[in-house]
């Protein structure tokens, strides 16, 4: 049996609790309060597998062990509404070390790589859902590199003009700014404004792997 994975339980004040596996960025899923978060946290296992892999990190992940609760916390607005974390677990509050920084850029560029791969291997068109509801193909392009671009990266000074992620060069130098952003802060021993370094890098992980996994369900032209 491999080492534990810790987890974080968000939760939310109405309807939906989110598990964070926080040393691994990206991998955190929610469910509705009275449901199992864990459970669906479990269920992505294999696809963060992917991610780990691609960011030279599977045979670690392959390697580790059962989920393991290590802290629950009160989640915030967006946490029912998005089903996403909003808060930093006490690890992500604490120092990184150099190797630990290193792991988790290559993760969350790994999470860039698999949302760019799934946009360009998925239908254009997209399964709606059970409602008739769910943007198209370039809506969700659109929303997730320019949330990062609007949001996430002024935490670390990084501002560029939205039309960055219509082109495909702008966007990886833009990348790369990122990185080395974080880098500097990490090195200077600055957060990311009102973020921990390690908090911002597990959200834009999220969010590119959340939007890049809605983006594989939805595909019309997946074999089933």
């Amino acid at each position: 049996m491999g080492e534990v994975v810790r987890v974080m339980l968000e939760h939310g004040r109405k309807k939906r609790l989110v598990a964070s596996a926080f040393d691994w960025p990206g991998w955190d899923r929610s469910d509705r309060l009275d449901g199992d978060a864990l459970a669906v946290l479990e269920a992505y296992r294999p696809r963060f597998a992917a991610v780990a892999d691609r960011a030279g990190y599977g045979e670690a992940f392959a390697s580790l062990g059962p989920l393991d609760v290590v802290e629950e916390v009160e989640g915030i607005g967006m946490t029912d509404y998005y089903g996403v974390s909003g808060r930093p677990s006490s690890a992500e509050l604490e120092p990184m070390s150099e190797p630990d920084l290193e792991r988790k850029l290559a993760l969350l560029r790994a999470a860039w790589a698999t949302f760019d791969d799934a946009a360009a291997r998925v239908s254009t068109e997209l399964r709606k859902g059970p409602r008739g509801g769910g943007r198209e193909k370039e809506k969700i392009i659109q929303h997730v590199n320019g949330a990062e671009i609007h949001e996430f990266a002024p935490k670390v000074g990084v501002k560029v003009p939205m039309e960055t992620r219509d082109d495909p060069d702008a966007l990886a130098s833009y990348r790369d700014a990122v990185v080395d952003a974080i880098r500097e802060r990490h090195a200077s021993g600055e957060p990311a404004r009102s973020w921990t370094l390690q908090f911002l890098i597990r959200r834009c992980s999220w969010h590119m792997l959340d939007h890049a996994w809605e983006l594989e369900d939805r595909d019309l032209g997946a074999t089933t």
